[in-house]
């Protein structure tokens, strides 16, 4: 019996684009207080109350717009990752969802049944950037689980690689052969969140958003930094692919609500653009290593009828890291940088 075993957790997707699946999904997503940290009695009106009731239809149209003969492409792309993880690991690999399905219970269920003897797991977020709403809710959840089950093996944590030079070496590989045509700019586009969460989650309480170039001045708090990691990914990405600094720039996509989000936001930069000479545009989206509604649906078909609406001439959206062999070996080489989730950084 394998004695050591790999989980791999992604954010989730509804168990079809039905409205009742997709308002069943929504409610479990917008009641995680790391998503919308308002307090419980105030989120629950809101997201009980508005925002799913609302949304749901909406969201619904949205992911049967990106829908397949294979189901949600996040979860298909998933678990053609985990299959092929599985085999080149020699090793257990279950797979996990934040929200929605397969749970972090049943895959632990899954590991015991079949590896009895099993000592040590290891839990590879999806998300190579940290943000209270992805990377921490999911490490927190699974780590929640495996408390509450007592689970006898140990549970260890690949910490955020957004700065790993095996990751950054295979999203500069996934650019360059999309740069070989002319072009005039690329976007790197990652998911927004909320300029509060990345207060919050600065611990020393008095670096993140406080002062110009934050981003840049060394600080403890950017273990824990969204905005100071995505500017690290952009720039060494962009370094290996000798970018000059004006051919590119990132920004910030889904926003959600009113408050103020981490910009400049990527629907303000597809109108912008033309309008600077910009009509050649290529967009990646490193926040997301699996193609989802937030890849398919908002920036490549939204995104692109924005853009052309505007005065662009070309857009061209890079597809997500997905079931790349690179990719799959470069999370067997994140694996070994785990750590015992009791020592990693977490604003818990």
């Amino acid at each position: 019996m394998a004695k050591t075993a790999i989980l791999l957790a992604n954010l989730g997707s509804p168990d079809s684009y039905q409205v009742k699946d997709v308002r069943r999904y929504l409610d479990e997503f917008l009641m995680d207080e790391r998503v919308i940290d308002i307090p419980s009695f105030v989120r629950t009106i809101l997201v009980k109350g508005i925002i799913v009731p609302f949304r749901s239809p909406k969201s619904a149209a949205k992911y049967k717009s990106i829908w397949t003969d294979n189901g949600s492409p996040l979860i298909h792309i998933s678990k053609s990752v985990q299959a092929a993880l599985k085999d080149l690991a020699g090793m257990p690999v279950e797979l996990c969802m934040r929200y929605g399905n397969p749970t972090p219970e049943n895959a632990f269920k899954n590991l015991i049944e079949k590896n009895p003897d099993l000592e040590s797991v290891t839990l590879i977020p999806l998300y190579p950037h940290y943000a209270m709403s992805s990377y921490e809710t999911a490490v927190i959840h699974v780590v929640n689980t495996h408390q509450r089950m007592g689970c006898k093996f140990s549970l260890k944590v690949v910490p955020p690689y957004y700065k790993h030079p095996d990751y950054v070496r295979v999203l500069a590989e996934s650019i360059k052969p999309h740069l070989n045509e002319p072009f005039d700019h690329l976007l790197f586009s990652y998911h927004g969140i909320p300029e509060r969460h990345v207060k919050k989650t600065d611990f020393t309480k008095s670096h993140c958003l406080c002062a110009n170039g934050c981003c840049e001045n060394p600080s403890e708090a950017h273990a824990v930094c969204y905005r100071h990691q995505v500017t690290q990914t952009t720039r060494l990405a962009a370094e290996l692919l000798g970018l000059a600094p004006e051919k590119y720039s990132f920004s910030f996509q889904s926003r959600l609500g009113a408050d103020a989000w981490l910009k400049p936001y990527t629907a303000a930069q597809l109108e912008a653009f033309p309008k600077k000479g910009i009509k050649k545009l290529i967009v990646v989206c490193p926040a997301f290593v699996s193609d989802c509604l937030e890849t398919l649906e908002e920036i490549q078909m939204e995104g692109e009828e924005d853009f052309m609406h505007y005065g662009g001439e070309s857009y061209k959206v890079i597809p997500c890291l997905n079931e790349r062999q690179d990719w799959i070996q470069t999370l067997m080489v994140l694996a070994d940088t785990a750590v015992p989730h009791e020592t990693l950084v977490l604003n818990r």
